[in-house]
This record gives C-alpha cells, structure tokens and sequence, in this order.
C-alpha cells in the first residue's frame, strides 16, 4: 500500500471539516505558542479567572466564612466528582474530588486490601507512573503484602500466576511515556474471576478518551484534575467507589470531613455512608472552583468525537514524522494503532532532551522524559491539525541545521 503524503492544503482541509474545532474558543491560548502538552498541564479554560476573581473578592472577601453555605463551597467536592462521573462512566455519587492522586491511591489501595485481608499479591507493572509504583510499595510493606511488578505484556500471565493469593492489581490505564492503553475490561474481568481487585490511575485517560468504569465493572478508580481536565497546575484530583464496595470500604485517613455527621464533632470516628467516606480533611477551594469552571468546557461534547480526533492527530503526527524526519534519528515509541494508544505520541532520540528545549525556545511545546522521550499531548479540544504540521516543520528545522546544539539547550532545568 502506498502511503499517503500530506501537504499543508490538505491539513487546512481537516481542520476546516473537524466536527469540534468550536472547543478552540473555549481556551485562552497564548497568541505564537503551539501547545502539545496538555496531557502534562491542560491549557486555560475561559471563564476560570473571572471564576477565581469572584471567588476570591466577593465569595472569600466579602462573603468570609457564610461562603461555605452561601456560596456552595461546603458540597463541591461531590458537585465537581458528579461533573467528572459523566466523563469517565461513572454514577454521580460514586465520584469525589479530594486532595491528591497520590493521596487518593493510598486511600483506596489500603482500603481495597483491607476488604482482601486473606491475600497476598499486589500485581502491578514495571514503568508504571512512580507515585503508582511508590506508593504501592509502600503500602505493601506496611500492610505485609507482596508487590509483584511486571514487564506492561505479562500482567496478564501474573495475574494467572497469582491466582487465589492475588489481592488487588494497579495500573494506569493510559501510560503516561509511551501512551499505551491497557484492556480496562480485560484485565478487571479476569482479576475479579480470581477474587482480586482492580485500581486504575486516570491521569492519561480522563477528558481524552471515553472510559466507563461501570461498564468494565471497576472497583475503584483515581485520576488528577490537572491534565485533559485542565483545572490549572496542582488541581485537586478525583476517586471513584463502585457503590457496591462502599458499605466494605474502610480507608485509612479517617477525617472530619469523611464523618457521618462532621459539624457534630464526636470523639469517635463512624465514616459517611457514601462517596463522602473518601474525604479526609478541608478542601482547597480555589483549586475546586477552578476545576469545576474548567468541566464545564465539557458539559456538551461527546466523548467519542474527542477520541476520533485525537487519534487522527496522532495518526498525522506520526505520518508527517515518517515524512519530513526519515533517516534523522527518531524512533516511534508509542503503539502505531491509534486504537491501541491514547491522546498522545511518544518518540525516541538519544539528544532528546535539547531537541525538546529546542523545540520549546521556538514556541511548541511538549515535554521530555528521561531517558530519551520526547512527548507530544493532543488535546483534541485545542490542538488543530494545522498545528501538528507546523510542529513536525520546527523540528525538521531544528534538525536540518542543528539548531538543538547549543549548551543552553543541554542544561537539564527541575521540571522537564
């Protein structure tokens, strides 16, 4: 089969017939800057600092602490879980938005375990995000069970070999280096067949691509705020109990706000009958109200038009990086089938990272992780396909003339 060559007409084409390119308006985009990295930091949402100078000057200034009732502080964390719920198959009431993944993953890993006391293995994956990985073997070592971490194609073989001992599995349903996604329904259905429970991370998933963690039969899920659901950096992340396990669910920070009656301020601890169990302590609430402003870019999109999109410009991406960048020493890192990987293309080069700062310095911005990737995150709401054409140019230029060999570029900066 012959493979097909684009050129800069045919790309304005596909964004003149994209079904959601209206979404575009709804970002504050910096004039010059192509912004491939959403799936690190989502772009701003209009309305959110318009949100937040309310919050701040009328709700917290004036309002003072009546703004827990009057202004609906006290009851956003389920209002915003019910937001997110919609986008990730969910019932509204088994969602809450609370403190951290990595917060989150401890609560609900410690409290799934508690429920499969009689077991064992912990069975999660090499590579794996390291807050998962650290976080899991931490609590394993508490709790004395045993964390087997294995290569992304033998999870399922180790979920087989753990069979009656196996306890609980964690993965992140989108890999957050290559953007492989893992059979959520596969893998839940075969470790529930054994007894076992299943964990997924969100962060790669939520706000990209349709999930419906209801109709795969999930136990628990958490995900972060701050990624494809653009609720600004360190935004509160989210945790989902299927119903069926709330009655069981005994999870380990056992705070005020996670009590049956909180404002009744009892010596003892007795846990909220609901998703309300998850909290621990006060919610930050800037952090809420800019996540909750930040959903409502999703209150009529269809998930499934985002997805179709998203894999078309990785689709492109990689057809325009075997086009223009043959022979220059890049190497695809993410699966190829667009059905096999999320909103995002990874590629390899042994001069990753001052390519990436070289790529940045020009106004496109994705990001690099060690020790050779360089990732590209396609927001379908935001990134067009113009701008996919335009990123692989730059980086042919940077390429061609050397541009990436400059000290300034070689520098490793904190964040990367």
């Amino acid at each position: 089969m012959t493979q097909q060559t684009y050129t800069r007409d045919a790309i304005k084409k596909m964004d003149a017939n994209d079904p959601v390119s209206y979404l575009r308006d709804r970002f504050n985009l910096p004039e010059g800057v192509i912004y491939l990295d959403g799936n690190s930091l989502g772009a701003l949402p209009k309305g959110i600092d318009a949100r937040l100078q309310k919050a701040v000057t009328e709700e917290w200034g004036k309002g003072l602490i009546r703004s827990w009732n009057d202004a609906g502080w006290y009851p956003a964390p389920q209002r915003t879980g019910a937001a997110i719920a919609r986008l990730i198959g969910a019932k509204e009431d088994e969602v809450v938005v609370c403190d951290s993944t990595s917060v989150n993953l401890y609560k609900v890993l410690v409290g799934a375990l508690r429920m499969r006391k009689d077991r064992k293995v912990i069975i999660s994956e090499q590579g794996n995000f390291p807050t998962d990985v650290y976080i899991n073997a931490e609590v394993a070592d508490m709790m004395g069970f045993e964390l087997r971490c294995v290569a992304p194609e033998a999870v399922e073989e180790a979920i087989a070999e753990a069979g009656e001992t196996l306890a609980a599995v964690q993965l992140t349903h989108v890999h957050y280096k290559s953007g492989r996604i893992y059979d959520m329904k596969g893998i839940t259905e075969q470790a529930q067949a054994l007894g076992g429970l299943v964990i997924w991370d969100l962060a790669h998933s939520a706000g990209a691509l349709p999930v419906d963690l209801n109709g795969c039969n999930v136990d628990f899920a958490v995900g972060c705020g701050y990624k494809y659901l653009n609720g600004g950096p360190g935004a509160p992340a989210f945790l989902f109990v299927a119903s069926r396990h709330l009655p069981d669910m005994h999870q380990p920070l056992a705070g005020w706000h996670g009590h049956a009656q909180p404002f009744a301020f009892t010596q003892s601890y007795e846990p909220h009958a609901k998703i309300d169990k998850m909290l621990t302590g006060t919610a930050s609430q800037l952090g809420l109200i800019a996540l909750e402003e930040a959903l409502g870019v999703f209150a009529d999109v269809d998930m499934s038009d985002l997805r179709k999109k998203n894999q078309q410009l990785g689709d492109l991406f990689i057809a325009l990086v075997e086009q223009e960048l043959s022979g220059m020493g890049f190497e695809l890192a993410s699966p190829r089938e667009a059905e096999a990987r999320g909103s995002q293309v990874s590629l390899t080069h042994e001069e990753g990272y001052p390519i990436m700062q070289a790529l940045i310095a020009r106004g496109v911005i994705g990001d690099f992780r060690a020790p050779d990737i360089l990732r590209f995150g396609f927001a379908a709401p935001y990134v067009t396909y113009q701008d996919i054409w335009d990123s692989v140019s730059h980086l042919r230029e940077i390429m061609e003339t050397g541009e990436w060999d400059q000290a300034k570029f070689k520098t490793r900066q904190a964040v990367t």
